[in-house]
């Protein structure tokens, strides 16, 4: 069993989303995990908390949540449900349901998402649904859930055909981010999470990712010295305050929330040409910044040597993609599948400079199936198909 300790540091850090109808806290901080869900359970956690979590999970932090809760006077009961992207399907979300019914639950019963994003996202969804909804709390595990996934209520799970089509907003009551749980995090999904933090910076704060440029070799693993984790915080910090104010601006995605898909278009494509199961999300969106870089130095919107900038910052951290070969009308229809898309365009996140991102109505496959050509060629050691 994986053990937090409480980390020597400057104080916790909170942030809150504001939304319309109501707001929820964000805590972050090292070793803050009991005491802080503690608090945000306490008023929710009157007959039945269920916590949803992995396989994997499970073997690392058993009994982890449930230890934290212990106080409480709700009884508290887990759901395993399988670890990986693949799993993200609405057979997995059933599993869900049949344990919520089979431990009694109902309306007052509290969901805790207790894992990455895939858990995130299904268990949000489960909470968002069952019962018309029930409360949800998110304590994130991974480094993309805990700056991207777990803010702003986005849930879902995949179609064999579309990554996110089918889902539901459902904004959590308190999401609780302890950046120790990093310590247990394969290196693959650490740089995976990074690329969702670095986006941030890239799309709406350009100090931001002047700050991660000057860290980014102290946050890989923690590291020469170890986990530097006043340092994770304030990356963690800075990183989540842009998700909130993006949200608070826009809850339901009808206008500039859309720049948080900044590098998802190609990435989805990626992710479902190769079944969900060859690349992290984190992975693909990585891959889908830079050619969203590429695309908005093409449309004339990106310097040079920003580009550079972006690349230098990106490149180190990508796993390159190996895709099965593809024509245009197979690109094409992987595009317009995406959620994003609308009379056979989509809306295309280009940056106009680092730290701002632009919404570019109507882009159609035919303007990115050339530069997404020229882009493998340019970028073989990076992404190509498996003829090339």
């Amino acid at each position: 069993m994986a053990i937090l300790t409480p980390a020597a540091g400057p104080p916790m850090r909170t942030l809150r989303v504001n939304l319309p109808s109501f707001g929820y806290p964000i805590h972050i901080g090292a070793g803050i995990l009991d005491e802080q869900l503690r608090a945000l359970a306490a008023p929710l956690a009157k007959e039945l908390v269920v916590v949803v979590t992995n396989d994997t999970l499970g073997k690392l932090y058993p009994g982890r949540v449930a230890g934290a809760l212990e106080s409480l006077p709700a009884r508290v009961e887990s759901c395993l449900i399988p670890d990986g992207e693949r799993f993200k399907t609405l057979d997995t979300l059933s599993r869900i349901f049949d344990r919520l019914m089979e431990l009694g639950a109902n309306r007052k019963t509290l969901i805790v998402a207790f894992g990455g994003g895939v858990v995130g996202d299904i268990a949000g969804f489960a909470a968002g649904t069952f019962m018309r909804g029930i409360p949800l709390l998110q304590v994130p595990t991974t480094l993309l859930a805990q700056v991207d996934s777990s803010v702003g209520g986005k849930t879902a799970v995949n179609h064999p055909l579309a990554k996110n089509a089918i889902g539901v907003f459902k904004q959590p009551l308190g999401v609780v981010i302890d950046p120790q749980f990093l310590e247990t995090l394969p290196e693959r999904e650490l740089r995976a999470g990074l690329f969702e933090l670095i986006k941030h910076g890239i799309i709406a704060d350009r100090a931001l990712f002047e700050f991660l440029e000057g860290q980014a070799a102290a946050l890989r693993r923690g590291g020469q010295g170890g986990w530097n984790w006043p340092l994770w915080e304030e990356a963690l910090a800075r990183s989540v305050s842009v998700k909130c104010r993006v949200v608070e601006s826009d809850e339901k995605e009808g206008g500039p929330r859309a720049m948080l898909n900044f590098g998802h278009t190609l990435g989805h494509v990626i992710e479902t040409l190769t079944h969900y199961t060859g690349y992290l999300h984190g992975e693909a969106v990585g891959v889908g910044m830079l050619f969203a870089g590429y695309v908005s130095r093409a449309f004339g919107l990106l310097r040079d040597d920003e580009l550079s900038r972006l690349r230098a910052l990106l490149e180190p951290l990508v796993t390159p993609v190996r895709l099965p070969d593809l024509d245009e009308r197979t690109f094409r229809d992987l595009v317009l599948h995406d959620k994003k898309s609308a009379q056979g365009a989509v809306k295309f996140i280009l940056i106009k400079g680092l730290g701002e991102a632009v919404i570019r109505d109507g882009v159609t496959p035919a303007h990115l199936w050339p530069l997404f050509q020229t882009f493998m060629r340019d970028h073989a050691a990076i992404c190509r198909t498996q003829a090339a």
